[in-house]
């Protein structure tokens, strides 16, 4: 990191930034609702990672998708 970036990000910030862009969606992942999200962190082993891998392809999901396909199924 140069001494001109720091100056360039400085004159920046000093400068303000426009309160409504920062805020418009488009940044990072796209929203699933009007409220936000949170992570969960779960341990899998491997065997369990590749059955999870393997279900998520056969129904062409990511593993998000698939994990979140298994909860809704089980909490109905």
């Amino acid at each position: 990191m140069s001494e001109e970036q720091i100056q360039k990000w400085a004159d920046e910030a000093e400068a303000g930034y426009d309160v409504a862009e920062l805020k418009r969606r488009g940044r990072g992942r796209p929203g699933r609702g009007a409220e936000p999200m949170q992570v969960v962190a779960v341990r899998l082993t491997a065997d369990e990672l590749q059955a999870l891998d393997a279900a998520a392809a056969r129904h062409q999901l990511s593993r998000s998708e698939a994990i979140r396909a298994a909860l809704s199924h089980y909490a109905a």
